[in-house]
């Protein structure tokens, strides 16, 4: 089946599939957003060891979302993954870090006798929410404004800036493109605690920070939004890499499935946050997150399709990465494609999973009474 697709449409494939998982990374970033949010609904000991069990069940699948991206990228595009997390150092290895004292804190966090004390894994978790979550949106924002690197015959590439990424930080796209993921999170955090928490003074908390982190998010992604359709673009053809005036809005156009999916995908983050603050759902995680990993699918699709470049190089143009330079062979792509068949197996098996956690909501008396604390 798939040894019989040529090696451009299996490039397309695994592009399509790098894209929804990062759909269903940026769903999953309720996590993070629900760290930078504790000491604003949890306004004692007992709230906030609800808030952290309700994060702490689910924390394990946010990271498994973002190695699934990252491993993705590795396997299909190994090009790509080369230049942008060796060439943006500082930004990635600042990503990780950030990722790291995640998963030591939801361990360490109510250990006996921890010499960091409670406070400080606490700490580290609002920084994995918050400059964590804003750097990923810094470096999935270059994919469209490119990074500052050089790539020769031989496919070796180096960085043409000391700052090894850090200089993406000056970008006021890149900025505002982190700060819609950050509230994106956020928003995303208050949907779930209404869903899956029975703390009555939580959930109230929560709706009055869903209509702050809401006009920020929605304000900020109209920016973006406004941003990306007027910026130009890298085309390619068999004549090389030339610059397109409102590439990215030309690719929407011309690409109906991906304008009906942005509609879509946006129509159903806004109905969540209608009947979250209207009607008072407790069901509108659900139509966020399906809005969410569309919208982000299709964002991430307008740069992969369309003869249009994934990573413009702001040193030199003819060194600029696509998913035809950038990929794996067909022998590698058509290994993983028959792999990738795996992945509903494995989405079902996350839902059960979900479902059995979160078959009756949480309550203060149920972690107060579990030995086990995060």
């Amino acid at each position: 089946m798939f040894e019989d697709l040529e090696l451009l449409r299996l490039q397309q494939y695994w592009w399509f599939i790098v894209s929804l998982l990062g759909g269903f990374f940026a769903f999953m970033m309720f996590i993070q957003g629900g760290q930078t949010l504790l000491g604003r609904l949890g306004k004692t000991e007992e709230e906030k060891n609800v808030i952290i069990a309700s994060l702490g069940r689910k924390w394990e699948l946010s990271f498994t979302s973002l190695v699934m991206f990252g491993g993705a990228l590795f396997a299909a595009f190994p090009l790509f993954y080369a230049v942008s997390f060796g060439g943006a150092y500082y930004v990635w290895m600042a990503i990780l870090f950030c990722f790291i004292i995640q998963a030591v804190s939801y361990e360490y966090r109510k250990k006996p006798d921890n010499f960091l004390g409670q406070k400080t894994y606490e700490t580290f978790l609002y920084i994995n929410g918050s400059l964590g979550i804003f750097l990923i949106g810094v470096a999935l924002a270059t994919l469209y404004t490119g990074g500052n690197f050089i790539r020769n015959d031989m496919n070796l590439s180096f960085w043409t800036t000391h700052t090894y990424g850090l200089e993406a930080l000056i970008n006021p796209f890149n900025l505002a493109f982190g700060l819609v993921i950050f509230f994106l999170s956020r928003v995303g955090a208050s949907l779930y605690f209404i869903n899956n928490l029975a703390v009555e003074t939580i959930v109230n908390r929560a709706r009055e920070q869903l209509k702050i982190d809401a006009l920020l998010f929605l304000g900020f992604f109209l920016l973006v939004a406004f941003m990306l359709f007027m910026m130009s673009g890298l085309a390619y053809d068999s004549e090389g890499f030339k610059v397109v005036e409102h590439k990215f809005f030309f690719n929407l156009i011309e690409t109906p499935i991906l304008l009906i999916s942005l509609l879509v995908g946006v129509g159903l983050v806004l109905y969540a946050l209608y009947t979250a603050l209207f009607k008072n759902s407790t069901k509108s995680v659900w139509f966020n997150g399906v809005g969410t990993i569309i919208t982000v699918t299709t964002l991430l699709c307008l740069i992969g399709f369309n003869r249009t470049a994934i990573y413009p190089s702001l040193s030199d143009i003819d060194s600029s990465l696509t998913i035809v330079n950038s990929s794996g062979s067909h022998y590698t792509l058509t290994a993983m494609s028959y792999v990738s068949l795996m992945v509903p197996f494995v989405l079902g098996y996350i839902y059960f999973i979900w479902r059995a956690m979160d078959k009756t909501k949480i309550t203060s008396e149920e972690i107060e009474a579990d030995s086990h604390h995060y």
